[in-house]
């Protein structure tokens, strides 16, 4: 085995590295900062007030949205305060997800851990130190997670999201393979309700009837698989009636009030009958409010 030695860069004295290019690293590849399977929400997102958040990533999986806060240097007092402002004014803004805060510089100090440390049981807070390092005349990013965060018990949609189409869905979050997942059990939700249409969002896909959202079902392709949610109170029977079926049954979405499974080809080919169920139900307490058939 070849042993390469690595040179740490200094970013904050490097005349060819800034807080922009930083930005622009991890909006390109978020898995950088280790946080999971994450989407860039929105960049240089604008505050009320004063101010702009640096990153605003969402796993839609977890139902969880993330903060990001970079600083080149060594985290300081408006590092933090900043980063706490911009994660109260996203969680009042939008309450039906869960939100961490996100700390990235390259120097997380000994006076401000420790302050980061105490407003962590109040605060969900991750703290990330980034080293820029040159190896073999090559530069990586590297980010270790200094301060977990404490998870608090919060948990879906906003209105008005950004409408796409079936080609932005193939070629930026899942694949052909499993956006035809998605047409599978559209299928499915048109014999319940017929003219329901797919209507494609940034982040979801959902359903529309004469171009008014009906969205009892929503849709979210990833690479590998398919995360369908159900309008569905929350119920313990069916949470274990469906992981006895097998189906991978995903914590439920309290905010949203949505019933969460993690689908794959297999299930549509020998589930359906429990998913037509599913969607049944769905669009019946869509329309009602009522919790069953």
């Amino acid at each position: 085995m070849e042993y390469v030695p690595h040179r740490k860069i200094n970013m904050r004295n490097a005349s060819e590295v800034s807080e922009r290019w930083l930005h622009e690293r991890i909006a390109e590849d978020p898995s950088l900062l280790g946080l999971g399977e994450v989407d860039v929400k929105d960049s240089e997102r604008r505050q009320p007030g004063a101010g702009r958040l640096d990153l605003l990533l969402h796993d839609p999986e977890a139902n969880l949205r993330y903060e990001v806060e970079l600083q080149l240097g060594p985290t300081d007092e408006s590092h933090i305060i900043r980063a706490i402002e911009y994660w109260d004014n996203e969680r009042r803004r939008f309450p039906q997800y869960e939100h961490i805060a996100v700390i990235a510089a390259e120097q997380i100090t000994a006076r401000f851990f420790n302050v980061i440390s105490l407003l962590n049981g109040q605060i969900p807070i991750i703290a990330l130190q980034v080293n820029l390092l040159e190896v073999a005349g090559a530069r990586t990013l590297v980010f270790t997670r200094v301060l977990d965060h404490v998870s608090l018990a919060t948990e879906e949609e906003e209105e008005g999201d950004e409408p796409t189409d079936r080609a932005y869905w193939i070629a930026k979050k899942g694949t052909e393979r499993t956006v035809a997942l998605a047409d599978r059990l559209h299928k499915l939700a048109a014999e319940v309700d017929p003219g329901v249409d797919l209507n494609y969002n940034k982040h979801y896909i959902g359903l529309a009837k004469n171009g008014v959202p009906k969205n009892f079902l929503i849709m979210r392709p990833r690479r590998n698989s398919m995360i369908a949610e159900f309008r569905l109170p929350r119920d313990e029977e069916r949470h274990e009636d469906h992981e006895g079926l097998g189906f991978d049954v995903l914590p439920y979405a309290t905010r949203s009030n949505n019933y969460r499974l993690r689908l794959t080809a297999e299930d549509l080919d020998e589930r359906s009958d429990a998913l037509r169920e599913l969607v049944a139900q769905a669009e019946h307490h869509y329309r009602t409010g009522e919790p069953a058939i």
